[in-house]
C-alpha cells in the first residue's frame, strides 16, 4: 500500500488540473467566449455525431441545469440550433449553425498551439502513456 505516494500524486493531479484550468480559460476568454460556450462549441466542431442536450451534459460533465442555460445562450447568439429528435419530441439534437461554425473557426487553431506550446515538454509517446494513465483513474 503506498498511501503517502497516493497523496504526492493526488496533490499534483489536483495542482495541475486547477493551474491547467485557469490558463486555458484566460486563453478562451481572451477571444470573448466563455469556457462552457467554447466546450460546447468545440466537442460539436470536432465530432460528427449528433448529440442531445443530455448527451453535451454527459460527455462535458455540465449539470442538466447549468446545460440547459448554457445552450439557450448560444442559441441567442445564433451559434447552436436544435433540430427534432426523430422518435421522442421532448428531446432533440444540438447542431453548429453557421455563425457557430465560423466563431470556433476563428478560436481553434491558436487554441490548439495554445495547449500544444503547454505540453511541449512531453514527446508524442509520454502523451500516449499519459493520456492511458489517466483514463485508467477516471
Amino acid at each position: 500500500m503506498s498511501t503517502k505516494r497516493d497523496l504526492v500524486l493526488y496533490r499534483a493531479l489536483f495542482n495541475l488540473s486547477n493551474t491547467f484550468l485557469k490558463i486555458v480559460i484566460k486563453n478562451v476568454e481572451s477571444h470573448g467566449m466563455t469556457i462552457d460556450n467554447f466546450r460546447i462549441l468545440e466537442l460539436l466542431y470536432s465530432e460528427t455525431e449528433n448529440h442531445t442536450i443530455q448527451m453535451l451534459s454527459e460527455k462535458l460533465q455540465i449539470p442538466s441545469g447549468s446545460i440547459t442555460y448554457v445552450v439557450n445562450r448560444l442559441m441567442n447568439l445564433d451559434y447552436i440550433e436544435k433540430t427534432p429528435y426523430p422518435t421522442d419530441k421532448r428531446a432533440s439534437y444540438v447542431n453548429l449553425t453557421t455563425a457557430g461554425k465560423n466563431a470556433i473557426r476563428k478560436i481553434i487553431p491558436e487554441h490548439v498551439k495554445f495547449i500544444s506550446s503547454k505540453m511541449e515538454e512531453i514527446n508524442e509517446e509520454e502523451k500516449q502513456l499519459l493520456i492511458n494513465l489517466l483514463n485508467k483513474l477516471g
